[in-house]
């Protein structure tokens, strides 16, 4: 296996193909719900904005939801890694 193949995870052809099928994917989900990238990027921003704007208590409840996220992300990431690990 060569280092490209390593780093992307399997061969580019491959790559490139899933990224395709899940960029099409994506395109159909954000037409469906009229988004668009840049809905996204200000959508991003304006979280920011809003987080610098509310002050301290936008920092705590950010916490929270970050803490709220990390219990159950952090398990699945730990077993799905000690799955992996298996093979």
């Amino acid at each position: 296996m060569s280092s490209l193949d390593r780093f992307l995870g399997d061969s580019p052809l491959r790559v490139l193909l899933k990224l395709v099928v899940i960029s099409f994917l994506v395109g159909v989900v954000m037409s469906a719900f009229g988004w668009s990238p840049f809905d996204v990027l200000y959508g991003v921003r304006d979280f920011f904005v809003d987080l610098w704007n509310m002050g301290f208590r936008a920092v705590d409840r950010f916490v929270g939801y970050f803490l709220l996220g990390a219990a159950i992300v952090i398990p699945a990431f730990i077993l799905l890694r000690l799955f992996s690990y298996r093979k």
